[in-house]
C-alpha cells in the first residue's frame, strides 16, 4: 500500500474501533437523542463484553497512524505524498481530530454517570 492510503486506513480503523468500543453506551443515547426509540435499543449492550478488545484495537491503530504520520520527512522519498508539507500538516490535523474523537468515545461511559 502507498503511504497515503496506509495513513488513511489506520486513521479510519482507529476511529471505527473507538466507535465500536463506545457503541454499548454512546449508541443508545445518540439514537434516543435523534428520536429513534424501541426496545431493541437495549440490545446494543450485547457489545459490552467486547469493549476492551475494541479499546485496544483503537489505541493500536492510533499508535500505528501516529508512527506513520509523525515520522521524519527524511524517511519519505522525494515525490511521495508524505514529503509535501501541506499534506503532512493536513494528516496531522486529521490525526489530532480523530485522537480527540477517540478520547471522547472512550471516556464517555465513565463520564456520563455524572450527568444523571
Amino acid at each position: 500500500m502507498s503511504g497515503r492510503s496506509t495513513k488513511i486506513t489506520t486513521l479510519f480503523a482507529s476511529g471505527l474501533a473507538a466507535i465500536l468500543a463506545s457503541t454499548c453506551c454512546l449508541g443508545p443515547l445518540l439514537l434516543v437523542a435523534l428520536g429513534v426509540s424501541g426496545a431493541w435499543i437495549g440490545d446494543l449492550t450485547i457489545l459490552e463484553p467486547y469493549r476492551p478488545i475494541f479499546i485496544v484495537a483503537a489505541l493500536a491503530f492510533l499508535f500505528l497512524a501516529y508512527r506513520r504520520i509523525f515520522r521524519s520527512s527524511t524517511a519519505c522519498m522525494p515525490g511521495e505524498i508524505c514529503a509535501i508539507p501541506t499534506a503532512r500538516r493536513t494528516y496531522r490535523v486529521i490525526f489530532w481530530i480523530v485522537a480527540a474523537w477517540i478520547l471522547v468515545a472512550l471516556l464517555f461511559p465513565y463520564v456520563v454517570p455524572f450527568f444523571y
